[in-house]
């Protein structure tokens, strides 16, 4: 006969699992554009006086300039905090490997 699926011992790859090298970056580098979108409506909430031309449409406007000019520059990781969540995870995953594939207690 056939022996079942459960005693087949499939250790997932780190592409299945996150995505591999590119999936961690990509994470971290989406992490750090949220980051750079909130800093610059922060920016934008402390105005110093009542924009003229303003108006709703102007707004939609600029919140969708500043999400891309977030990616854009979370892309070219300048600020370097895509590079610190990236390094701290890849840590975590390496010791997680470690921890997991021990031997026998």
């Amino acid at each position: 006969m056939t022996s079942p699926i459960s005693s087949v011992h499939a250790t997932p790859t780190p592409a299945a699992a996150g995505g591999g090298d590119g999936g961690l970056r990509k994470a971290a580098e989406a992490f750090e554009a949220v980051i750079l979108r909130q800093l610059m409506a922060s920016m934008r909430q402390a105005k110093l006086g009542d924009d003229i031309l303003g108006s709703s449409a102007t707004d939609n406007f600029r919140e969708m300039a500043d999400a891309r000019t977030a990616d854009s520059l979370a892309a070219m990781r300048q600020f370097g905090i895509a590079d610190m969540v990236e390094r701290q995870f890849r840590g975590q995953l390496a010791g997680g490997a470690v921890r997991s594939g021990g031997g026998v207690q």
